[in-house]
């Protein structure tokens, strides 16, 4: 993928004129890519990654500061981390036509659904970075409006907002005053790739089990699986 394609990619997607276009390049290459050529490339996309996340965070929580005056700071909380999760920013990635232009190993090309999503995610986090450093936080802030925000009526419809551990442990607590806990039953893969099974117990009893890609995430998908067997 040659820098016209970066560029072309900004003015049609991002609507932007980068001044620094090499700031995108980077965003979309991965720490893999970067070990296959490190005679041409000298950077990867983590610190990138690293300011556009904080920047994520500000706006999407300043936004619902500003629009949603009459929430509590728990509601308001569940609501910025459905809005930011791995799972949301990559699907907003993909619908903004990120993986074209991502720049990986030929390993990571081939590797899994899941790797590919967190990848994207990371991507996604890199871009905002990009553009905060480039075009300045009301650009930053214009992109995540129309990327991310811009689905938070449909995360309100769905319920998807709800955290699964905290409704758990409400229940479980209401009903037979224990507490549930977690262990991860299994752990496999490599480290950069890794998955855990995780299980949900309550008083000893083995209510449901996840996978995730993390161990908080194997825990909210056991969670879910246990608000299921238990409602």
């Amino acid at each position: 993928m040659d820098v016209n394609a970066y560029i072309q990619f900004a003015e049609d997607k991002l609507e932007m004129h980068f001044k620094d276009i090499s700031l995108l390049i980077t965003a979309f290459t991965h720490r893999s890519y970067l070990n296959e050529h490190k005679k041409t490339v000298r950077e990867h996309n983590e610190r990138l990654e690293f300011l556009g996340d904080a920047v994520l965070e500000l706006v999407v929580t300043e936004y619902l500061y500003a629009n949603y005056q009459d929430q509590q700071e728990g509601v308001l909380t569940n609501w910025r981390s459905a809005l930011v999760r791995t799972e949301s920013i990559s699907a907003a990635a993909q619908k903004s036509g990120f993986e074209p232009l991502l720049r990986l190993s030929r390993g990571e090309k081939r590797g899994s659904e899941r790797a590919r999503s967190q990848i994207l995610a990371n991507s996604f986090e890199a871009v905002i970075g990009a553009i905060y450093l480039d075009q300045g936080y009301e650009q930053a802030k214009k992109f995540i409006n129309k990327t991310i925000l811009v689905t938070l009526k449909d995360i309100l419809n769905q319920g998807t907002w709800v955290d699964p551990k905290s409704q758990l442990q409400e229940i479980v607590q209401s009903r037979e005053g224990f507490t549930p806990s977690y262990k991860v039953i299994v752990e496999e893969g490599p480290d950069h790739d890794k998955t855990f099974t995780v299980g949900v117990y309550v008083d000893g009893k083995l209510l449901g089990k996840g996978k995730g890609p993390s161990k908080q995430a194997g825990q909210q998908q056991a969670a879910e699986v246990a608000l299921k067997n238990y409602l």
